[in-house]
Parts: C-alpha cells; structure tokens; sequence
C-alpha cells in the first residue's frame, strides 16, 4: 500500500490571492503596512501564527501575533465570500486526484497548514472529502516543517513512511517530508521557485499534473 499526501494551498488550490487580501485586511486593522505579496507568498504553507510572526518579522509568537491569527481567522469566510477572492483548483489538478484515486493499494490525505475548516471547505467545494482517507491540518499537528503530519497520516493509514509521497510547493513541504523519511515532490505551479524546492529536497518536479500520475506510474507503481 502506498500513501499520497498532498498539500491543500499553492498545490490543489491557487489560493495566494485570497490568503494575501485577508492577510493585508489584517495588517491594516492593526495599523500595520499592507505586506508585500511576494511576502505573503513565502509564509503560505505555515501555520497561521508562525506566518504572522515572519511577517512581523519576528521568530516568536507574541500577544499581538496571537491576536492578529485571531482576527484573520474572524475575516476569513466574508472575504472567502467576495466573488473576487477564491479558491480555485489549479488547471489539471481534478483530473489528476481522481486518477489517483482510482489506482488500488493506492491511498490519498492531505497535509496542510490550513485549519481543519478550510480543508473541509476546500474538500467539499471541489469534490475532494470522500477521497481523503486521512489528513492532518494546522489545528492537530505542529506547523510544517516538522514531520508530525506525514508521520501521523501514516500510522493512521498504517503506511510505512518510505511507502510515502508528499506533494507540496513550499520548500517546507519537501522539508517536512525529508524529516519523515517520505519522497518528496514538488510542484512549479505554486509559490515556491524549482531551485528552492530541490534545494529543499525534492525528489522530482512536476511541471503540470499530468507529471503527478506519469512519475507515479514509473517510480511507485
């Protein structure tokens, strides 16, 4: 049996427009600098405190972080609702999971920096939630890079981690996925340059979803 774990945002889902506007919604109700959005691309994949420590360009939480994470999370749904801002799949990206999904000894979860609500979203609006087996958010492991995540779905799954694949475009995906003893794949399509993301430790770059299913087909067959 094999393990698929795919991360949700810059992956799945092209979500950096949202995540940027609520982020500098945020920024401004605390009197702070609209941050920049290449700024705010570097943070996706982190859990929501930590990314706005970065930003504060702080290493620790502190209350107003805490407090920010607290705010953002209040706004979130209503900008998510503004027809401009949402989060669509990125092109190929349905074909792909339900491709997989087909394949026996074959399980799919995902890994994500999102709470467990936004992960539930994105599941049902895109048809997703009865083919995640398992999955781990922000709300139940330590943020990425550490390897709680992928360690958890496997032994939920009761999948070795070596009989694992991560599918990320952070370079904190391919790291988390190192730290577990999983291959690690990176995508180009998301928020992260190619060159960081084997620098990170990818074992391979897809270049469109496509690539998912053929490298798959040849390496972990």
């Amino acid at each position: 049996m094999k393990l698929v774990l795919f991360d949700c945002d810059g992956t799945l889902v092209d979500s950096a427009g949202l995540i940027h506007e609520v982020m500098s919604r945020t920024f401004e109700a605390f009197d702070l600098p609209r941050p920049e959005a290449l700024a705010t691309r570097a943070i996706i994949g982190l859990t929501l405190d930590i990314a706005i420590a970065r930003l504060l360009g702080q290493e620790h939480i502190d209350p107003r972080a805490t407090a920010m994470t607290t705010h953002y999370k209040g706004i979130f749904s209503s900008v998510r609702g503004e027809q401009v801002h949402q989060e669509a799949l990125f092109p190929g990206i349905a074909e792909m999971v339900q491709a997989l999904a087909t394949r026996d000894q074959l399980l799919i979860g995902a890994v994500t920096g999102k709470s467990r609500r936004g992960l539930q979203h994105i599941a049902a609006t895109h048809g997703f939630d009865k083919l995640f087996f398992v999955s781990r958010t922000a709300d139940d492991c330590p943020s990425k890079p550490h390897p709680a995540m992928v360690m958890e779905c496997c032994a939920e799954a009761g999948v070795d981690p070596k009989d694992t694949i991560v599918i990320g475009d952070a370079i904190y995906d391919m790291q988390m996925a190192k730290a577990a003893g999983a291959a690690a794949l990176g995508v180009s399509w998301g928020y992260a340059s190619v060159p960081a993301l084997i620098e990170a430790g990818a074992d391979h770059i897809a270049h469109v979803p496509a690539d998912i299913i053929e490298w798959m087909g040849l390496n972990h067959a």
